[in-house]
């Protein structure tokens, strides 16, 4: 019989992967940021052409740049977090879902334990 069951994925913390993982991150932090100018060009433009109502209007887009800036903080921790981490830390990565096969005799618990794949620099390192 088979079964699906979710597989945690890690990544191994090298000097690639770090490296990657911070370019990840300001390229996500550069993008929400030009959002934001681009939110508050928008509604410099909205109260000149006074179409919408102006309070309204004001505070929708500042949720938006305010979600934006939030999302921003955390990127900063995230950045900040990834400087003190150790060189061969394991980061969770995601999970997804495999296909076990499991015969009588197969020990439960060994099943009930899940897998975890070790990823080093995009390969594949280690199946736990």
């Amino acid at each position: 019989m088979n079964i699906i069951q979710s597989v945690t994925v890690k990544q191994v913390l090298t000097e690639n992967s770090k490296k990657e993982l911070l370019e990840g991150y300001m390229a996500k932090k550069k993008q929400l940021q030009k959002e934001s100018d681009q939110l508050r060009f928008e509604l410099k433009k909205q109260e000149k052409t006074k179409k919408l109502h102006p309070a309204s209007l004001k505070k929708h887009f500042e949720k938006e740049i305010q979600m934006r800036q939030e999302k921003v903080q955390l990127l900063d921790f995230q950045i900040e977090q990834l400087h003190m981490l150790p060189l061969g830390s394991e980061l969770k990565e995601k999970e997804v879902q495999a296909i076990i096969e499991v015969q009588k005799g197969t020990r439960w618990e060994d099943i009930e334990k899940g897998k975890t794949i070790i990823i080093r620099d995009g390969i594949i390192d280690e199946i736990r």
